[in-house]
């Protein structure tokens, strides 16, 4: 059980509900289509950057940098978010080509 009353005072909680309205987010259209935008900042939950992931995912043996440039515009590979997955991808190819890459059979001299 709680000691203090409740410390929102009827006065600040209209206060609180004012200012709510105010901040509803972009009114305007310019404002709506830059919000709309704001998602290439990180990039991490868009749908092109999940589609891009299964891609590169399933792609068969050798073929990431085909799959990427299959599935991305020259603009959408040249973002640093979409350009850091696949580099992560290529770089995850090259290290099980080489950790499966058959032996040379010993040369005789």
């Amino acid at each position: 059980m709680a000691l203090r009353k409740n410390p929102m005072s009827p006065a600040r909680l209209e206060a609180n509900r004012r200012n709510a309205q105010k901040s509803t987010g972009p009114r305007t259209a310019r404002g709506k289509s830059q919000s709309r935008l704001n998602s290439l900042r990180s990039g991490g939950r868009s749908r092109l950057y999940g589609d891009l992931l299964l891609a590169l995912a399933n792609a068969p043996p050798c073929a990431v940098a085909r799959t990427a440039r299959a599935a991305l515009t020259p603009a959408q590979a040249a973002h640093p978010l979409f350009a850091q997955l696949v580099e992560i991808f290529r770089q995850a190819e090259i290290g099980t080509a080489l950790r499966f890459r058959r032996p040379r059979p010993p040369r005789d001299s």
